[in-house]
């Protein structure tokens, strides 16, 4: 019986230890997603990086320079040609399922920096963590931060949406 329990206690540690790595504690917005997928599926999903225009109703086209991982970047249109950001990829991990990227133009926000990390459950099961972290918003006529982080959470919960939708396949 000492034995039994000294394997739970070991389980729930080594388990609320690669949660919590699973998540930044710091970050301003936290969004999870369960999925009725493998870690694989999804990831195969998530680590394109060019796809952002399939997954967002945000983005009309995605431009893709560089490498498929550190180093590239993303230049993304909204649907109505006008609006544009830019994005460069700052870390990308295979194994650990997590990519890192630089929102450098285009928010109204200075040192933006949001990460994507898939986290396997088990059991066909896995979890799409998205963060997202600024340094400072930059007040301007066109949204109040509140609004910026409303659009933050709605663009990014249907984009993790979708790529559940398109693993779970």
């Amino acid at each position: 019986m000492k034995q039994l329990k000294n394997v739970i206690v070991i389980a729930v540690i080594a388990f609320g230890f690669s949660t919590m790595s699973a998540q930044n504690p710091n970050a301003k917005i936290t969004i999870t997603k369960v999925v009725e997928a493998s870690a694989d599926d999804v990831w195969t999903e998530l680590r394109q990086l060019d796809n952002i225009d399939k997954l967002s109703s945000f983005v009309a086209k995605v431009e893709f320079t560089g490498p498929k991982g550190v180093g590239g970047i993303r230049v993304c249109t909204a649907p109505d040609g006008q609006g544009k950001f830019k994005e460069n990829i700052l870390s990308f991990d295979d194994d650990a399922r997590s990519y890192t990227y630089a929102v450098v133009e285009g928010v109204p926000a200075a040192g933006m920096v949001n990460n994507f990390k898939v986290v396997d459950l088990g059991y066909n099961k896995s979890m799409i963590v998205w963060t997202s972290n600024y340094d400072k918003f930059m007040k301007n006529p066109q949204m109040t931060e509140e609004q910026f982080n409303g659009f933050l959470n709605q663009a990014s919960n249907e984009m993790i949406a979708n790529v559940a939708k398109a693993a779970a396949k």
